[in-house]
């Protein structure tokens, strides 16, 4: 089993784009509106935009921009990277929608002010430590802090309010 997608044969090609054009289409993204962008993804991808926020479609439509106009990825290196793929998952497409482990590596240490006050938690190889005791959850930490529910990632400034680590 390959990771490779359904064929192409049906959808013309997408333009090419002269690499003279690049650097202004590309800083011309952070300006374009969303419906544009989202033109502009219909024209470049030959296909209807992904439900996803600006910044996605802007880093990828960027990342088209270029692909268009310098050459995307050699064919041994797309085999490469499949093959790479197939050894982690076994080409098993619900291992590939698993979240990795990012929690940050043992012995960081994490350190938040809180009214006045600074408090450093470290990162264990099983979980968290804080003013000599070992917790489950950054969330856990925060609330004792607090004294109110928090997320532990967004309290330590591990997330952004939109999600993003």
């Amino acid at each position: 089993m390959t990771r490779a997608t359904k064929s192409k044969a049906d959808t013309p090609p997408a333009p090419t784009i002269p690499p003279a054009d690049v650097l202004g289409r590309l800083a011309a993204l952070k300006t374009t509106g969303t419906p544009d962008l989202k033109q502009q993804w219909r024209e470049l991808f030959v296909a209807e935009p992904p439900p996803y926020n600006r910044r996605f479609l802007e880093s990828r439509l960027a990342y088209r921009i270029q692909e268009l106009a310098y050459g995307g990825l050699k064919p041994e290196t797309i085999q490469r990277l499949e093959a790479l793929g197939e050894q982690l998952d076994g080409g098993n497409p619900i291992l590939r929608r698993i979240r990795g482990d990012d929690k940050p590596i043992a012995g960081t240490r994490l350190i938040r002010e809180y009214q006045g006050v600074e408090h450093s938690v470290t990162v264990l190889h099983d979980g968290y430590e804080y003013q000599g005791r070992p917790y489950q959850s950054l969330s856990s930490i925060a609330r004792a802090i607090t004294g109110t529910r928090w997320n532990g990632w967004l309290f330590f400034g591990l997330k952004n309010r939109r999600g993003t680590a």
